[in-house]
């Protein structure tokens, strides 16, 4: 947890004195809410004054708490479990305007999600647009049926969908792309690019608050 973070019930809390609005945000696969990536972005989110709301799924809930390492669960178990942490953390916070995101897997279930919440607009930070090396196994659906609008910040060179593969796919009008030069699925670049992860952060944030909040 970082300094900015608090705790509030089992979610992680960046607040800003006056939010404009308010952002579920899911983690990856593989690592928590507290993973420092999801940190940095929070806090960068917060400073564009977006209420930001970190959680866990279940499944990685009993990772931290058992420390044994676990598989996540089905997709229509995480969407549920999206959807019903949407409608607690929007009666917590009641009277701001609600989008979901999440950091890869997380964008994935909050892009299937979208369709069927309160939530105005969907975020995706590195959407893992196939498995590793699987490239035609593309998880394209939800952002093909979106009915709402859906922002994909990507690294240029994501393991997962780099800019190059996913040119080449159909996506709903409504879907946004925004290309952090260099970026791998962390969005972090190599040196020789002359910028650095954190800056990506940054202006993945900027963007995001531009989207939720014009």
């Amino acid at each position: 947890m970082s300094d900015h973070s608090k705790r509030v019930g089992h979610w992680l809390v960046d607040q800003p004195a006056q939010p404009r609005g308010a952002l579920l945000l899911a983690h990856g696969a593989g690592a928590g809410m507290e993973h420092p990536f999801m940190s940095a972005m929070a806090h960068s989110l917060c400073q564009q004054s977006l209420l930001v709301v970190r959680f866990n799924f279940e499944y990685m809930a009993l990772i931290a708490a058992t420390g044994k390492r676990r598989p996540p669960s089905k997709m229509p178990v995480l969407v549920a479990e999206f959807q019903h942490q949407l409608e607690t953390a929007a009666s917590h916070w009641p009277g701001l305007s609600w989008f979901i995101g999440g950091k890869s897997m997380g964008g994935r279930v909050a892009s299937m999600a979208l369709n069927n919440c309160q939530a105005e607009a969907g975020v995706c930070i590195g959407y893992p647009f196939h498995p590793p090396k699987k490239y035609s196994d593309t998880r394209l659906q939800p952002l093909q049926d979106a009915e709402k609008a859906i922002l994909i910040i990507q690294g240029t060179r994501d393991a997962l969908g780099n800019q190059e593969e996913v040119s080449g796919y159909k996506l709903a009008a409504s879907t946004q792309l925004l290309w952090l030069e260099d970026g791998d699925h962390d969005l972090k670049p190599r040196k020789k690019s002359g910028f650095s992860q954190q800056q990506h952060i940054v202006s993945a944030a900027q963007a995001i608050a531009q989207f939720c909040l014009a």
